[in-house]
């Protein structure tokens, strides 16, 4: 009985959900973010966007996601371009590929993770952040 009911759970380990997990809105963290200024370390390719703190195959996955233009109408359709934000080089090039032009270009991975690893660190802060928090800009 006990091995049937281990084959019929998969393991789920702790901070992880199941790899079906639907998020609830209130485990969604989102934080505005927009480039300072001359930023030199800036990875993205346009100036401001959205870090997100999302769940995707049973784990916390941070995102950067293009904001929606001001220019369209509220009955215009938009479907945001976004990003895995990670300092998993398997991530950040495969997993970028459908979208890799939202972020700026890098002579090699090794400088590309680089310059994505203090927002992939900031996007680790959002995540642990409880419910509903508000988070004010420079606060990660």
């Amino acid at each position: 009985m006990m091995a049937e009911l281990a084959v019929a759970m998969p393991l789920v380990l702790a901070g992880e959900q199941d790899l079906f997990h639907f998020p609830s809105p209130e485990e969604v963290r989102t934080q505005p973010i927009s480039r300072a200024g001359n930023e030199a370390s800036w990875p993205f390719s346009i100036d401001a966007g959205i870090l997100a703190c999302v769940w995707s195959g049973g784990q916390k996955v941070v995102i950067f996601m293009e904001n929606r233009p001001s220019d369209l109408g509220e009955d215009d359709t938009f479907e945001p371009r976004s990003v895995i934000v990670t300092t998993d080089p398997f991530q950040l090039t495969i997993g970028n590929m459908e979208y890799r032009e939202l972020f700026r270009p890098a002579a090699s991975v090794k400088e590309r993770i680089r310059l994505v690893a203090p927002f992939a660190a900031m996007g680790q802060r959002l995540c642990n952040q409880p419910a509903g928090a508000h988070v004010g800009h420079g606060e990660l």
